[in-house]
């Protein structure tokens, strides 16, 4: 992964500059998590996400490690549920309030293809793009 370069007199090994979206644009994702989101709610992995809150069925907040500039980010997420003789589609969205604040974001998991609404996912992938 180093570059060996020499000035005619001697080796230099140097990591090569990095380059693409610069991680504090806000051309990149600022905050991503993968969760469990049934019984004992954990983080699977993360970035710019301190912790999830348990908000109740169906419902969580993504905590922010470090603050958004503002609330006007864009959120994408998805969710898979395994079992209880489904696998239906799992829509992920802003909650109820439809609410954002620059240090977290509420989110709500519906199952769309029943009528039994809000349910549980066994696994919660959400992405958090903006300024930082």
């Amino acid at each position: 992964g180093n570059v060996l370069t020499s000035n005619g007199s001697s080796w230099a090994s140097t990591t090569p500059a990095a380059s693409g979206i610069a991680t504090d644009s806000n051309q990149a994702c600022q905050a991503w998590v993968n969760f469990n989101g049934t019984s004992t709610v954990a983080i699977r992995d993360s970035y710019n996400v301190s912790s999830i809150t348990d908000d109740g069925t169906a419902v969580y907040t993504i905590n922010f490690s470090s603050a958004m500039d503002n609330a006007n980010y864009s959120f994408v997420g998805t969710a898979f549920h395994d079992g209880g003789g489904f696998n239906d589609i799992m829509g992920v969205g802003q909650d109820d309030t439809q609410s954002t604040a620059t240090s977290n974001i509420p989110i709500h998991i519906y199952r769309l293809s029943n009528s039994t609404g809000s349910t549980d996912a066994h696994i919660v992938m959400c992405q958090v793009f903006g300024d930082i």
